[in-house]
């Protein structure tokens, strides 16, 4: 992780508009993300962290969470990225039993497609 995603977690920290276990939770999530090779960057991973912790927090606060549908270009899209689907599905599960947390299927594509550009940078 950079030092500029590592001060957006830090602002996020401070700011107390998300949940500290929400932090921690996609702290962790990162970590093991740069831990298998990821590049975990402000650039690569700061809009799914600021996302993911809004998200998550919305929800740990009873808040809904528009549902919208996916549309055709990202089904096909993520067609193409099975393990980044698979992955998100893996951090939603994880969500929902450290957080109590259920993400919409809306927001794990929105996840995949993240990761799915993570992985790009990983082989390209």
């Amino acid at each position: 992780m950079d030092d500029q995603l590592a001060l957006r977690i830090q602002l996020f920290r401070e700011g107390g508009q998300v949940r500290p276990e929400v932090i921690d939770f996609v702290t962790a999530e990162l970590a093991a993300l740069a831990d298998e090779g990821a590049p975990v960057t402000e650039e690569t991973a700061g809009m799914l962290t600021s996302h993911l912790m809004m998200a998550l927090t919305r929800l740990l606060d009873g808040e809904p969470i528009e549902q919208f549908q996916t549309d055709e270009q990202v089904a096909a899209e993520l067609a193409d990225h099975p393990a980044a689907v698979e992955r998100a599905r893996r951090v939603a599960a994880r969500a929902e039993q450290e957080l109590g947390a259920a993400l919409p299927g809306s927001e794990v594509n929105f996840m995949a497609m993240h990761l799915a550009v993570l992985a790009q940078r990983v082989s390209g």
